[in-house]
């Protein structure tokens, strides 16, 4: 274009073209960052000797999973801050808020360990008494082979899983808050499922609707035939998108037992988006006005980025913020639904309880659920109801 027109002309354009170079740039970073790393994390829950069919056999799983992963989390406190950033394929970190989150893991580790030993049988396997954070790094730094022969394909699948998945939530916290993420919260006034009580979790489905007929529709019957309910988060444009291919397809009645909430109106990173407070006011004013009593003031940020100074307009407006603790990485195409059960199952025995993010976009999710469903069948877990999940604590 620019040789086919006169030089005057091709100089007006050249700062439009930069603009839109440098946005689209900034988009491409953001999305990159979002994807994380190159390696995910899956686990082979075949290599577990036992069913999880009681809440004593859930704890055993579970404090089994917190000493793996706190083997990875103490042996990281070694490494400088030259090796992590190449460790994790970042440039630099941030060594305070990496140091924070794992601080922060910590005290959750030590907390659900706790929780995991109370009812620990005589001999049982796992179950060295740690009674605060300094006792549980202790124990789980000398946690570098399996107790008995039964555990160790476990422990081996176990020791990859949770370094890769370390990885992570560390490349997370050393972008942040450069790159605001779901690794931390701004606020009191923002969740992420860790204020759930024990073995207690929410589901949560991001960027839908999908057009009629497909994955959305698909999962709804899914859940509704395991009596479960989930909070779909949605984005503006394609509810509006749906509603104007099939104006006679009632929002209300497809969503029918679930919760509905806002996912901006397109998807991008809020904290990039010079209009997105725009996006939050269009979208949830679109998806309540078609969503009637299903509707629940809450907002979840695309790719969970958002501005450290964005709070007070939420208040005013009515809304939370709504992060997630357990990422199913149903997204990521290199997940299969299986490498989504392990991994789902896996994060579950170690946070205990959470939010979890999926997608209705995608299919994964219809298939891994059931599986995880039935493999903690008698395990004490409990899925929140997403109306008691409070908009507003």
């Amino acid at each position: 274009m620019a040789i086919e027109h006169p030089r005057g002309e091709r100089v007006r354009m050249r700062r439009p073209m930069l603009l839109a170079l440098s946005l689209l740039l900034c988009g491409a970073l953001t999305t990159a960052q979002a994807a994380g790393p190159s390696e995910v994390a899956r686990a082979d829950r075949a290599t577990w000797p036992h069913a999880l069919n009681s809440p004593a056999a859930f704890d055993r799983a579970s404090r089994a999973e917190i000493l793996a992963f706190g083997h990875e989390l103490a042996l990281s406190e070694a490494v400088d801050d030259s090796a992590l950033a190449q460790r994790l394929k970042l440039k630099q970190i941030d060594r305070a808020w990496v140091d924070k989150i794992r601080a922060r893991f910590w005290q959750r580790l030590s907390t659900n360990y706790r929780l995991a030993a109370r009812a620990c049988a005589p001999r049982e396997a796992f179950c060295q008494p740690a009674a605060d954070t300094v006792a549980l790094r202790a124990l789980a730094l000398a946690f570098n082979a399996a107790p008995d022969p039964a555990y160790a394909a476990w422990r081996g699948d176990a020791a990859r899983f949770h370094r890769i998945y370390l990885d992570e939530q560390l490349r997370l916290a050393a972008l942040f808050p450069r790159t605001s993420s779901e690794i931390d919260t701004y606020s009191a006034d923002e969740v992420d499922g860790s204020e759930l009580p024990d073995r207690q979790f929410l589901l949560t489905f991001d960027d839908g609707p999908s057009a009629a007929g497909g994955n959305t529709d698909k999962l709804l019957r899914m859940l509704r035939e395991h009596k479960l309910d989930a909070t779909f988060f949605l984005l503006g444009q394609s509810l509006q998108q749906q509603v104007a291919a099939n104006p006679k397809l009632s929002t209300a009645q497809r969503y029918a037992g679930m919760c509905v909430a806002s996912h901006g109106w397109e998807h991008q990173s809020h904290s990039r988006w010079p209009q997105w407070q725009d996006s939050v006011v269009r979208s949830a004013a679109l998806i309540k006005a078609q969503s009637g009593p299903l509707y629940v003031p809450l907002f979840r940020p695309p790719y969970g980025q958002r501005l450290a100074d964005s709070g007070a307009f939420f208040r005013e407006h009515g809304q939370r913020v709504v992060l997630w603790g357990i990422d199913s990485q149903d997204w990521n195409a290199k997940m299969t639904p299986t490498d989504m059960q392990g991994r789902m199952l896996s994060l579950m025995l170690l946070w205990r309880h959470g939010t979890i993010l999926f997608h209705d976009i995608h299919d994964k999710a219809r298939i891994a659920l059931p599986w995880v469903l039935q493999h903690t069948r008698g395990a004490g877990v409990h899925w929140v109801d997403c109306k008691d999940y409070p908009a507003r604590g």
